[in-house]
């Protein structure tokens, strides 16, 4: 069966996929042309927020879920370049994701990484990890990272209790970082189509509805926005919005 981690890698160029996810991905691909340049961007995007979240909120700790198979530069490699001492766990349900990371998320001698293998959806399984517990301090800030996996959270209550329940136990000073399918993209409507068609059921959000899901949470500027549009760097400036169909967003807990 197509799984939307080894989907994503074989756009990206990766090799670590089956026939089935190459199939899928060439219907996908068929309905929506722009969706590997959507996903470079989309990739540059969680990159320049970890790095802001590191350089200008401080912050050590990072739990990034549904993390995929891993493609280089990590999350973790550019916290660390930011402080060397900061701390990554991984969480993703795919085999294959596990494998890979074991081998290469790879850490400086000075911070941690590890992974958790874990469904988003069972955030109480997530939490009570050993390899969290044994990783994070949640009395100090960690920024979450939620990015391109809540479109096949297809529920909007799910969805909520998902990320309030996430964020709950977190100190203020953490942050959440979003990035999701957006519906004001008729590409990537139709390649959530796709997916859902292919037994992966997702959903596009609007704007309103991705904003929704920082309740409680201060979002940073630029608020919500197609994620090339993100505190851009120069590349990123110079996409096309029509090639994008990512909407995320930065969010920090106040209280």
């Amino acid at each position: 069966m197509p799984h939307s981690a080894r989907i994503y890698d074989y756009l990206l160029g990766g090799k670590d996929n089956f026939a089935a996810d190459r199939a899928a991905a060439a219907s996908i691909v068929e309905a929506s042309p722009s969706l590997p340049v959507s996903m470079r961007a989309n990739r540059r995007y969680v990159l320049r927020a970890a790095r802001y979240l590191a350089e200008e909120r401080g912050i050590r700790q990072f739990l990034d879920i549904g993390t995929g198979i891993p493609t280089s530069p990590n999350l973790h490699e550019v916290v660390q370049q930011v402080a060397p001492q900061s701390r990554v766990v991984y969480v993703d349900n795919d085999p294959i994701v596990l494998l890979h990371a074991r081998a290469l998320l790879t850490t400086v001698l000075e911070g941690a990484t590890a992974y958790i293998d874990a469904d988003l959806r069972n955030v109480r399984a997530i939490l009570s990890a050993d390899e969290l517990t044994g990783t994070l301090d949640l009395t100090q800030p960690v920024a979450v990272s939620l990015i391109a996996i809540v479109q096949f959270v297809v529920d909007e209550d799910e969805v909520h209790r998902i990320i309030d329940a996430l964020m709950a136990p977190l100190p203020a000073g953490s942050a959440l970082a979003i990035s999701t399918v957006t519906a004001h993209n008729p590409q990537a409507v139709g390649a959530a189509q796709e997916y859902t068609a292919r037994g992966i059921p997702a959903k596009a959000r609007t704007d309103d509805e991705v904003r929704a899901l920082f309740r409680g949470l201060d979002l940073l500027e630029p608020g919500v926005t197609l994620v090339h549009r993100w505190r851009p760097d120069d590349e990123d400036a110079a996409v096309d919005d029509t090639h994008v169909q990512m909407s995320g967003g930065v969010a920090i807990k106040t209280g």
